[in-house]
């Protein structure tokens, strides 16, 4: 028996037949859709490296059964950036060096564009630090990454402050 799944990945609508229902997102967007950006880290929901948006909400993927998100929007690493251009939470990890490995790092971007959707980020070090806690960095880049989602907290919020002028 096949399900279907009819979900928007990045902007794109995609109709995905699914031979098993317990098939998660994290595996249907690494093996199906072949995007490899969201890692497979603990696969336990522990680690954060499997951190994709669901119509613009942080969730672990690799706890998402897939099936249950039909008619869902996600937003993965490869669909942050608009063209060339990166997304201004890219470039305030490349600017603060908030990177080491790179492994986790797909997974730290998607959560710190969620925390700064959600209104959660503010300006404070320790709530971002509460916020972006459950994405482990085992290289401890956790300076530059906080560092990170202060500065591009201040610039999209001074863009949408350009846009309603």
């Amino acid at each position: 028996m096949n399900w279907t799944v009819r979900l928007t990945v990045n902007g794109e609508p995609r109709t995905l037949a699914l031979d098993d229902p317990r098939v998660t997102l994290l595996d249907l967007l690494r093996e199906r859709l072949h995007l490899t950006g969201t890692k497979k880290g603990c696969d336990r929901g522990q680690c954060g490296a499997c951190t994709v948006l669901v119509d613009g909400r942080r969730i672990n993927s690799c706890l998402t059964l897939a099936a249950s998100l039909d008619g869902a929007e996600i937003t993965t690493i490869e669909g942050v950036a608009d063209g060339d251009h990166l997304h201004p939470v890219q470039e305030a990890f490349i600017a603060h060096d908030a990177l080491q490995c790179g492994f986790c790092t797909p997974g730290q971007i998607m959560s710190a564009i969620g925390l700064i959707n959600e209104g959660q980020a503010g300006d404070d070090a320790e709530r971002i630090r509460e916020g972006m806690s459950g994405n482990l960095c085992r290289c401890s880049a956790y300076v530059g990454i906080v560092e990170a989602v202060q500065n591009a907290q201040q610039t999209l919020a001074s863009k949408k402050t350009e846009r309603a002028a």
